[in-house]
């Protein structure tokens, strides 16, 4: 029976599909809501920071790919963060910055309850798609 993947494993690979998990528009436009910053430690993309998206309550724990489970993190936080929980996590943040674990936690429930502003995201997406593929056009 070497070889054979169980279901249990199967089901992690079709939901780990690297960024493919969440389509571009419904990314964008978190990230947009979010100020296109990191919720936990306030980087900014203009900063620098690298941009990801990181789920409240965990997949792996029962949480959901809906907006609501999901904020703007930089790399380095969303890596970090590891398994902790959101509280946990906040005072982790606090002491690398100078922002107090409330502050963090209220920041990021202040994100999540945020509208998601879908029509803008996807014209900036279809407006991205156009140019990317005049530009491959041009090459």
């Amino acid at each position: 029976m070497a070889g054979r993947q169980g279901k249990g494993q199967q089901a992690r690979q079709r939901r780990q599909q690297g960024m493919n998990w969440i389509r571009p528009a419904k990314r964008l436009a978190i990230y947009l809501r979010d100020g296109l910053a990191c919720c936990w430690c306030g980087e900014a993309l203009e900063d620098g920071a690298s941009l990801t998206l990181d789920h409240c309550l965990p997949y792996a724990k029962g949480g959901s790919n809906e907006a609501c489970n999901l904020v703007t993190a930089c790399a380095a936080c969303n890596s970090s963060r590891g398994a902790r929980t959101m509280a946990g996590y906040a005072r982790v943040v606090q002491e690398r910055t100078n922002r107090q674990a409330a502050e963090v936690l209220a920041a990021v429930g202040r994100a999540r309850r945020r509208v998601l502003d879908m029509d803008t995201a996807r014209a900036m997406v279809a407006r991205r798609g156009l140019a990317g593929a005049l530009l491959d056009a041009r090459r």
